[in-house]
């Protein structure tokens, strides 16, 4: 029974990227390898912001581990005698006005690293909608391996049932949407030259809006002590919202201009 609710938490955290790579055109123009250089940049981009938290965010020693939360807070210990590196994860359990805004500019970094991912990258000769679909499907899945897998392997193989794996993996569903979507207004803001400059400033809100949205999350969460249920309510509901505006603006940058 353990495993069974185990690889079902698995299917629906991991499994809808696999469909939507299969059921899309994405399959057909063989993006895989476009995946994998965005899951890679998200590597890196995962390590910085690791980094800045670190330095720059202060932890009491009260604080407890959380697996479901998206950002963490971590204190690297560096051992020189032994060469070896200690990552300590922590968050931070009264978030200050001040320090949420930090961790939401540090958020930002994930914004240079779509940039990176979509402009600075050589990918194969495929169009700019298949390109920031891959771009969004690899940096979601290198997010939801990253935060998900570990807690997942741990968690959903114990006695006693719980619903927070799968709450966990609707978040993952959510975070998906939210990525191509914040891919596919990345493209819009540095790839697409002829948009029309009265959705600049709309691209560019719902862009932020979309980077900011684990910073919200998180003090829904720890500021006003929202439920898990409520805060993934809530990450769904958002996600739908931001891919149907992102789907609008993306098919209204593509008509021609009268």
């Amino acid at each position: 029974m353990t495993l069974f609710h185990f690889f079902n938490c698995a299917i629906l955290t991991f499994g809808p990227h696999a469909v939507y790579y299969s059921a899309t055109p994405l399959s057909e123009y063989d993006t895989l390898g476009t995946s994998i250089k965005a899951a890679l940049v998200y590597l890196g981009t995962a390590l910085v912001k690791l980094v800045c938290l670190a330095t720059f965010l202060k932890v009491s020693e009260n604080d407890s581990f959380d697996p479901y939360q998206l950002h963490l807070l971590s204190n690297v210990l560096l051992c020189s005698d032994n060469m070896c590196i200690l990552i300590c994860e922590s968050l931070v359990t009264n978030p200050t006005y001040t320090q949420e805004l930090l961790k939401a500019l540090i958020g930002f970094i994930d914004v240079a690293g779509l940039y990176f991912a979509l402009t600075q990258l050589t990918h194969r000769n495929i169009s700019q909608n298949h390109k920031f679909q891959a771009v969004g499907l690899g940096w979601a899945f290198a997010d939801s391996v990253l935060h998900r897998l570990a807690p997942l392997w741990v968690g959903a193989r114990g006695l006693e049932f719980t619903w927070d794996f799968i709450l966990q993996g609707l978040e993952a569903n959510a975070n998906l949407v939210l990525s191509i979507s914040l891919a596919a207004l990345g493209s819009l803001m540095w790839l697409r030259k002829n948009k029309p400059k009265t959705l600049i400033p709309i691209i560019y809100a719902c862009a932020g809006i979309v980077a900011t949205m684990p910073s919200i999350t998180s003090y829904l969460r720890r500021g006003l002590g929202w439920h898990f249920p409520k805060v993934v309510g809530f990450e769904l509901f958002t996600s739908l919202v931001m891919a149907f505006i992102s789907w609008q603006l993306f098919s209204a940058c593509q008509r021609p201009s009268s």
